[in-house]
């Protein structure tokens, strides 16, 4: 039996509001993955130490602080460090969007604003995992 989608979800830094982390965590759920929530006020070594735990398909990272390119750039050298090359980077919230672009070419897949359909942020998963990882 093929085992579900593994996704760790995150609220990193001092932003403390998880209400959409939360809403994200319960879609994926209800679509069949497996979900962790880390809770409020993780670190990014926090975050990649608990994914690897985990052995988790996918990392998504909330963040409404405003910290996303600071945050970001940590997780992905921490990610590059444990070798962590087949587990997806994603994340949403406040996010300018001069600042997809760059977090985007850094190595983060994709991001998510406020609105964004929650099915859109399942097919999203489901069709990464898909293409790069094995069961």
């Amino acid at each position: 039996m093929k085992r579900p989608i593994r996704v760790l979800v995150a609220k990193v830094g001092l932003d403390g509001h998880d209400r959409g982390a939360k809403v994200i965590a319960t879609a994926l759920r209800d679509a069949g993955f497996e979900v962790i929530y880390t809770g409020l006020r993780q670190t990014p070594e926090m975050v990649v130490n608990t994914a690897l735990q985990e052995d988790v398909d996918a990392i998504g990272i909330s963040i409404l602080s405003g910290a996303h390119m600071s945050i970001f750039p940590k997780i992905i050298a921490l990610m590059k460090e444990k070798e962590m090359f087949d587990v997806l980077l994603t994340g949403g919230g406040i996010i300018p969007e001069e600042d997809l672009n760059k977090l985007k070419a850094m190595g983060v897949n994709q991001l998510f604003t406020p609105g964004t359909p929650t099915t859109d942020i399942v097919d999203y998963i489901k069709s990464w995992v898909k293409e790069n990882r094995t069961f």
